[in-house]
């Protein structure tokens, strides 16, 4: 039987595999642009998994992916706390659970619309 993830895993995962006589992983190393496209699928995948068990196990995975995103980009961590405060500051937290519902107004905008149509939206995710 064989079955088929085509997924980036831990480092660990394929020894692990392996220590099975009746076992063996086939993986091979991603080059720096798949290793890119793979973490972001990862992220996804890690969002997913945390938003159907809410558990502090794959809070800490989505954790290691974005670890793994920002060592990928030479992003530190001080960048990032920069980032948020900024953010914080022009458009606030989420600290008073304010739900959208939507917006009117007399005239299309761009920036709307393109937010409206991600392709993560159309995808129901």
């Amino acid at each position: 039987m064989k079955y088929v993830y085509n997924k980036l895993v831990r480092d660990k995962i394929p020894e692990e595999i392996n220590k099975k006589s009746d076992r063996k992983a086939n993986y091979r190393i991603l080059d720096d642009n798949e290793y890119l496209k793979e973490l972001d699928k990862k992220l996804f995948e890690e969002a997913h998994e945390f938003v159907e068990e809410h558990s502090t196990q794959e809070l800490a995975d989505l954790m290691e992916v974005i670890g793994a995103i920002m060592k990928a980009n030479n992003i530190s961590l001080d960048d990032v706390e920069v980032a948020r405060n900024i953010k914080n500051e022009k458009k606030g937290k989420f600290e008073n659970k304010i739900y959208l519902i939507d917006v009117e107004q007399d005239y299309a905008d761009d920036r709307e619309e393109k937010e409206l149509n991600k392709e993560w939206r159309k995808n129901g995710n």
